[in-house]
């Protein structure tokens, strides 16, 4: 841990200001982006619409405040590769492995829209529960490793497609991006690292 782990957003030192905002400028890029899990011949698309920055030692919110362990040590690997954990035991999430200068940094994806593979994806949340919408099939981040297929066995592979998960961020202007606090963290409540294209449906509740 670089800072405190009860520092408020305010008290941060300088570098940690500057090392959060980069992953935060590329947790923006992901708004937009495209992420396409393709398994056993079923593809699913989905257009990125949410999404948090986690920043690794400066982050008390973050799996890699503390350091390395076995169960975040892909978050200490290259950039553009996943990380994938379970969220007390029950719920799976999914993160794109950024390595902002080195640093075990990355980015939650909490939320999409599901553009190709709607059957696929409908089917697989609908095995899991009740899906009344297909704005929600992706609205959270445990329905949208769900939609996609996604298990913490992914966590560490790239995210080129030649494991079955491929990511491409936008291309072209940023949409209207709204700002705020992350959901559910129990430190670093007041960072403003979450992230997601205002006003669009499908962003989790």
């Amino acid at each position: 841990m670089l800072v405190p782990p009860t520092v408020s957003y305010a008290e941060l030192p300088p570098e940690a200001v500057a090392l959060l905002g980069a992953v935060a400028a590329e947790a923006r890029a992901l708004l937009g982006g495209v992420l396409v899990s393709d398994r056993d011949g079923a593809r699913v698309a989905l257009r990125i619409t949410e999404v948090e920055a986690y920043g690794g030692g400066f982050d008390p919110a973050s799996h890699a405040f503390r350091g390395p362990s076995a169960r975040n040590a892909a978050m200490f690997g290259p950039g553009r590769h996943a990380y994938v954990y379970r969220h007390m035991g029950l719920h799976t999430c999914f993160n794109v492995v950024v390595a902002v200068d080195g640093t075990p940094t990355g980015v939650l994806i909490r939320a999409g829209e599901v553009i190709d593979g709607v059957e696929t994806a409908r089917a697989r949340r609908s095995a899991r529960g009740v899906t009344r919408r297909d704005t929600d099939l992706a609205a959270g981040p445990a329905r949208l490793t769900v939609a996609l297929g996604i298990t913490v066995a992914d966590s560490g592979v790239p995210l080129d497609g030649s494991a079955g998960l491929a990511l491409t961020p936008r291309s072209g202007r940023e949409p209207r991006v709204a700002v705020g606090p992350r959901i559910g963290v129990g430190k670093a409540a007041d960072f403003p690292l979450r992230f997601w294209i205002d006003g669009d449906p499908t962003v989790s509740r």
